[in-house]
C-alpha cells in the first residue's frame, strides 16, 4: 500500500495536462518502469475505462491499483493521485472570494476566456474522434441544437438513452472479437453504495443534496473531465453565479491530476460553513460511480468487449455527448465570457495559440490570468 500510494501521489503533483496526458504518464511508470502489467493488460484496461461513464484516467489508475493491491490498492490509487488537485481547488473555493476586487474581477475575466479555448478545443478533439460518419455527426448537432434551445438536466439524460439506442441499432461494429471470458458481474459494489447512501441520508439536511447532485453527475458522465461543465451546470450552476462557476472550470485546467477535482472547488464553494466537508462530500460523490463501475464489470470486461450491439450503444453515446458539449460551449460558456469585439479577438487568438501546442496549459493559465487583471485595470 505504502509503494502504491507513493507512486500515485507523486503523479498527481506532476500529471498536467487532462485525462490524455494521464494516460501516457500511467504507461510511462506502470507498464515501462515498473513493470506492474503489461502492454496488453494496460490496453484491456484503458478500453473499459472508455466505455463506462466517469472520470477516465483516475478509473484507469484506480483499476491498477486494484491490480496491484486489490481493492484498498484501488481506493489508494485513488486518494493518492487525487489528493494535489483536491487541496488546491478546495483552497480556491474557499479563499478565491477573499482576493481584492479589482484583481478578482480581472482573474475572472481571464479564466472565463480560457475557458472558451479549453471547451472548443475540447469539442474539436472530440468531433474528430466519435463523429467520424454521418449519424455520428448528424446525432451530434441535434442533440446541440436541442439543447441550446431548450436545456436541461432531463434532456441530457433523454439524448444519451435515445442516441444509445439508435448506436445500438445502426451503430454496431461490422466485425467484432469472438467473445471470451465470462458475463460474471461482482456485486459486492451495490453494497457499498448503499451503505454510503444510508450515511449520506443519516447526516441529513445540505449534505444530502451536495450527495445527490454530485452522483449524479459523476454517474453521467460519458467522454472524459470536459463534459461534467454541463451536467454540473445543470445541476448545481444555478445556486452560483456564473463567474464562480466557470472559474473553477478554468482553474481545473491549471492543476495537476484529475479534471473531476472541479467537484472540490465546488463543494466548498457550495457548503461555505464547512467548506472542507462540502468539498470531500462532492468529490467523494462525483468519482464513486465510475469506481463502482470499474470493480463491478473489471472482470466482466473482455465478454462484455465483445457484444457488437454494445459497442454501437456506446458510439451513439459518444457521439451525443460531443453534441452536449458543443451546447455546453455555447451556454454558458462563449455567452458569458465574450461580451465585445476585444474578448473574441482575445479568444481567436488564444485558441489558435492552445492548438499550435507552443505554449503548455499552465502557461497559457497564467497568460489569460494576467491578460484579464491587465484589462480590467485599463
Amino acid at each position: 500500500m505504502k509503494d502504491i500510494f507513493r507512486q500515485f501521489l507523486l503523479l498527481g503533483l506532476v500529471s498536467f495536462g487532462g485525462p490524455a496526458a494521464h494516460v501516457g504518464y500511467f504507461h510511462r511508470r506502470f507498464v515501462e518502469e515498473l513493470k506492474w502489467l503489461d502492454d496488453a493488460e494496460f490496453a484491456r484496461l484503458l478500453a473499459l475505462t472508455q466505455f463506462l461513464p466517469g472520470p477516465a484516467s483516475s478509473q484507469l489508475g484506480f483499476a491498477i491499483g486494484r491490480l496491484r493491491g486489490g481493492v484498498p490498492g484501488a481506493f489508494t490509487a485513488f486518494v493518492a493521485f487525487t489528493l494535489p488537485s483536491f487541496v488546491l481547488m478546495a483552497l480556491l473555493g474557499i479563499y478565491a472570494h477573499r482576493l481584492p476586487d479589482a484583481l478578482q474581477g480581472g482573474a475572472i475575466t481571464g479564466l472565463k476566456w480560457l475557458a472558451v479555448m479549453v471547451v472548443a478545443d475540447a469539442v474539436w478533439n472530440m468531433s474528430k474522434r466519435f463523429c467520424t460518419g454521418r449519424l455520428t455527426r448528424v446525432l451530434a448537432v441535434a442533440v446541440a441544437g436541442l439543447l441550446i434551445i431548450g436545456s436541461s438536466l432531463y434532456g441530457q439524460i433523454v439524448a444519451l438513452i435515445v442516441a444509445a439506442g439508435l448506436g445500438w441499432c445502426w451503430l454496431r461494429p461490422d466485425t467484432a472479437a469472438p467473445a471470451e471470458g465470462q458475463p460474471v458481474i461482482r456485486r459486492f459494489p451495490l453494497l457499498i453504495l448503499a451503505l454510503l447512501a444510508g450515511v449520506a441520508v443519516l447526516a441529513g439536511g445540505r449534505l444530502v443534496g451536495l450527495w445527490n447532485d454530485f452522483f449524479t453527475a459523476g454517474a453521467l458522465v460519458f467522454g472524459g473531465g470536459h463534459v461534467v461543465l454541463p451536467l454540473l451546470q445543470e445541476l448545481v450552476g444555478p445556486q452560483l453565479s456564473p463567474d464562480v462557476f466557470l472559474t473553477g472550470y478554468a482553474a481545473a485546467q491549471a492543476v495537476p491530476g484529475p479534471m473531476f477535482s472541479l467537484a472540490s472547488y465546488l463543494g466548498a464553494v457550495l457548503l461555505p460553513s464547512s467548506p472542507w466537508l462540502g468539498a470531500l462530500v462532492a468529490t467523494l460523490a462525483i468519482f464513486l460511480p465510475g469506481f463502482l463501475l470499474v470493480l463491478g464489470l473489471m472482470d466482466a470486461w473482455q465478454w462484455l468487449s465483445s457484444r457488437p450491439a454494445l459497442a454501437g450503444a456506446v458510439a451513439g453515446i459518444n457521439a451525443a455527448v460531443v453534441g452536449l458539449l458543443l451546447a455546453a460551449l455555447y451556454q454558458p460558456v462563449f455567452v458569458s465570457a465574450v461580451q465585445g469585439v476585444w474578448d473574441l479577438l482575445v479568444v481567436v487568438a488564444g485558441f489558435w495559440l492552445l492548438r499550435s501546442g507552443k505554449v503548455p496549459l499552465w502557461g497559457m493559465v497564467l497568460g489569460m490570468t494576467g491578460l484579464g487583471v491587465v484589462a480590467g485595470a485599463l
